[in-house]
């Protein structure tokens, strides 16, 4: 393996200017400095709104995914967020729990065992969640998933 490390040279004058300008620390400031970002792209990367957000409905059947999810809310469906184990997962689960329960809907959760039963998306688990007669689940942080699904599910 041959790889090499590839880093950039610090600018220290342009990381003084964005810590005093914007009133952040001067690593950070460094950090931002290295990605050479305009002082839109800055003032963005630190204030971010959800009008800076890429728009959700660009993945594919979004709109079906929303539809049943509305769905769900109506007809008061029990609906299970299964998430992956690892940061990302479960900040996935908890966002889109809280969200969808400010909505009125009644969830559960699935995160799996990391030791026990691997990474993702996993057979046993789904035929438990099949098993308690859960009407919907959702799943979050699960890669794979089209690849998983056609393998486990048959």
């Amino acid at each position: 393996m041959s790889k090499k490390w590839q880093y950039n040279e610090n600018n220290k004058e342009k990381a003084i200017e964005i810590s005093k300008e914007f009133n952040i620390n001067l690593l950070v400031a460094q950090i931002i400095a290295n990605k050479k970002l305009s002082n839109e792209k800055i003032k963005i990367f630190l204030e971010p709104t959800r009008h800076n957000f890429y728009n959700p409905f660009l993945l594919p059947d979004m709109e079906k995914a929303v539809e049943r999810i509305l769905k769900a809310i109506e007809n008061k469906e029990e609906v299970l967020i299964y998430g992956d184990y690892d940061v990302d997962g479960i900040t996935s689960t908890t966002v889109l729990m809280n969200f969808l329960e400010e909505r009125g809907l009644k969830l559960k959760y699935y995160i799996p065992n990391r030791l026990k039963e691997g990474y993702g998306l996993n057979k046993e688990a789904i035929k438990q969640i099949v098993d308690k007669k859960i009407d919907l689940m959702i799943t979050v942080d699960c890669r794979n998933i089209w690849y998983r699904r056609n393998r486990i599910c048959k």
